[in-house]
């Protein structure tokens, strides 16, 4: 029997698959789909895991049972979706094995022990996220202080998880940084060199790029569910309850979204600071950001600006229509000011006018235009977030739930293009810097049984 197993697994390892998906676009574009799939879901679980239980302490604290069923509903939504992103996780995994053995199996055998803490924080989280939903109706009045608690262990370990594999992301992006270590035979179990690759110069920056956008996005995709659901609802309380929660999507969303272009700054920098100090061979000199701010990956970094740009005018023009519910419309002149604002800088930053030659000053404007955008949609935020507290709810404009659909949208393929952007930046490598491990299928393993 373990000689028959054996045989069959050599027989796999060795088979070349790759030919049956020339027709779908080949095996990197399977495996960067199915990851993408997951990654959609998977970004939706980590925002609605953190946000729930803050929601539900907020509510407990102020009395609203409006923040318990919206935080229920998160918690729903989870339990739901989990198995379908656990699904096309669990098919990435087995498309990496496939196609890209070497790399897969040096990863694996590098980041063993960070891996094995991913996946405990991993098993912890859904602990926490099944005995936080069906516990609900028995700990949320009498037990609600361990209710909530339940909550945050499902945020703390989910983000954990998001932590280490931010690391390793970063990692394959960078390959550990200006002066790393090469992985070879006497350091790839080394625990020091893998904590050193976790903790390359992109590291910070993406980790709080992910927080942030693990909560904004999500939000936006919370107000387009439930400006869709106000549809459906046919009560006036269902749809009081669903217009306040286009209101809470919209100002989470934003909020996070502000401190966005900043931090992606900030990432970019970093790739400009890991740039390999010894280019293994020409094409690694410049590092990923070479080839993201050049050739055809810099179509997507424009393409990306392009559309925060959108989301940032929508969010404004959102935010001015949902002021309307103030009893006195207070708040729609100043937000149509500094929306109108917004909207010029964003199209400014994105217009022919500001891609002037890097030698002369106007260059900068650029980033100007961009901060002035910025500073602008903070200015409409805060004026919203100062009326909300009088705002009625139960009868949103169509105009405005269109917007908030149109948003959602947007967000999420905003947030799938900048994991593509980030991705294709390290091509022709899978780690940077190191010619053994490329997007080309390498090699399969042998030595089955020895």
């Amino acid at each position: 029997m373990g000689t028959a197993t054996i045989s069959t697994l050599q027989f796999l390892a060795q088979a070349d698959l790759s030919s049956a998906f020339e027709g779908m676009g080949g095996p990197r574009f399977i495996t960067g789909f199915s990851m993408i799939v997951h990654m959609f879901f998977a970004q939706i679980f980590v925002g609605f895991a953190l946000a729930a239980p803050v929601l539900q302490a907020w509510g407990a604290r102020t009395g609203s049972p409006r923040m318990d069923r919206l935080a229920h509903s998160m918690a729903r939504f989870n339990v739901l979706t989990f198995s379908t992103g656990a699904t096309f996780a669990v098919l990435f995994v087995v498309l990496l094995v496939g196609f890209y053995p070497r790399v897969t199996t040096s990863l694996f055998t590098h980041f063993f022990y960070f891996i094995a803490i991913a996946m405990l924080s991993m098993v912890l989280s859904l602990w926490g996220m099944y005995s936080y939903y069906y516990k609900w109706d028995r700990y949320s009045v009498l037990k609600k202080k361990r209710h909530i608690a339940l909550g945050f262990t499902m945020g703390f370990f989910i983000w954990i998880w998001m932590l280490i594999m931010t690391g390793i992301d970063t990692y394959m992006t960078t390959g550990g940084g200006p002066n790393s270590t090469p992985l070879s035979g006497s350091n790839i179990e080394s625990i020091g060199v893998a904590f050193q690759g976790i903790f390359n110069p992109m590291f910070v920056e993406m980790l709080l790029h992910r927080t942030f956008a693990n909560l904004s996005w999500p939000a936006f995709a919370l107000a387009a569910w439930a400006a869709f659901m106000y549809i459906r609802s046919k009560t006036q309380a269902d749809r009081a309850f669903y217009d306040w929660s286009t209101s809470v999507g919209l100002t989470w969303g934003t909020g996070f979204l502000i401190v966005q272009p900043l931090v992606g700054f900030a990432i970019v920098y970093s790739m400009k600071l890991s740039v390999p100090g010894s280019p293994a061979e020409e094409s690694a000199r410049g590092g990923a950001y070479e080839r993201l701010t050049s050739g055809d990956t810099s179509n997507l970094l424009y393409l990306n600006l392009l559309m925060v740009v959108g989301l940032f005018v929508l969010a404004n023009i959102a935010m001015y229509m949902g002021a309307g519910r103030h009893p006195d419309r207070g708040g729609r002149v100043p937000i149509r000011f500094f929306g109108l604002v917004a909207a010029v800088a964003g199209v400014y930053s994105i217009s022919p006018l500001a891609s002037v030659p890097y030698e002369s000053a106007f260059f900068y404007l650029r980033y100007i235009a961009i901060l002035i955008m910025l500073l602008a949609t903070l200015g409409a935020f805060v004026t919203y977030l100062r009326g909300r507290m009088r705002f009625r709810y139960g009868s949103p404009g169509t105009a405005y739930r269109v917007t908030l659909l149109a948003l959602g949208i947007l967000a999420a393929v905003v947030a799938l293009d900048m994991g593509l952007m980030k991705s294709n930046s390290r091509v022709p490598y899978t780690v940077y810097n190191q010619p053994d491990y490329t997007v080309e299928s390498g090699p399969p393993p042998s030595g089955f049984g020895r």
